[in-house]
């Protein structure tokens, strides 16, 4: 009876160490977006932006790591048509006085820290690499069984992304754009 007693118990402690350890979720980047928004004196414009590949971490149910790699060529803008200044705002973009996706073809987002505010809400400061450049960022996580979204405020000039910026540049008058562009990401698994 001892004997039984000491396997159950051991079969406790097995089971129950399986159950925390770490599960890695893979991000079905065919399924995720991020949409991105940037603003200036005289308006606003919108894209995407596409997942190269990216994963959470839970232990258990709570969110315990995660790392994503954006493909910075794949971003487009939605707000313009073909022929009424849409290449040329893509290009733009993609030059040197943005994201310079020539030299700088991803970007990559690394956990650092996570603080579960509620169930399936988290709090994450996490590494941002844009332009080689990485700076900490901080933003909520909002998780359910198979989904994660986020919405994000970055600056861009931490990134040298100075163009236009009314913080590096006198008399640009309403040529002026924000620091800051905002992200919207809804991943799924």
């Amino acid at each position: 009876m001892k004997n039984f007693k000491a396997i159950a118990l051991a079969l406790v402690v097995v089971l129950a160490t399986t159950s925390v350890s770490a599960q890695t979720k893979k991000v079905d980047v065919t399924k995720s977006t991020i949409n991105w928004t940037g603003k200036k004196v005289t308006g606003q414009h919108e894209g995407t932006v596409n997942l190269k590949d990216g994963s959470l971490v839970f232990k258990g149910k709570n969110v315990v790591g995660g790392a994503f790699t954006v493909d910075m060529n794949s971003m487009i803008v939605t707000d313009l048509k073909e022929g009424q200044g849409k290449e040329k705002l893509e290009g733009h973009l993609k030059a040197d006085d943005f994201f310079g996706t020539d030299k700088f073809a991803t970007a990559t987002l690394v956990f650092k820290k996570i603080v579960t505010k509620s169930p399936n809400l988290y709090t994450v400061t996490a590494d941002l690499t844009i332009k080689n450049i990485t700076k900490p960022v901080t933003f909520d996580l909002a998780t359910t069984a198979n989904t994660a979204t986020t919405n994000l405020k970055i600056d861009r000039t931490k990134y040298d992304i100075k163009y236009g910026s009314g913080s590096f540049f006198d008399n640009l008058g309403d040529k002026a754009i924000n620091d800051n562009f905002d992200l919207t990401v809804a991943l799924k698994f």
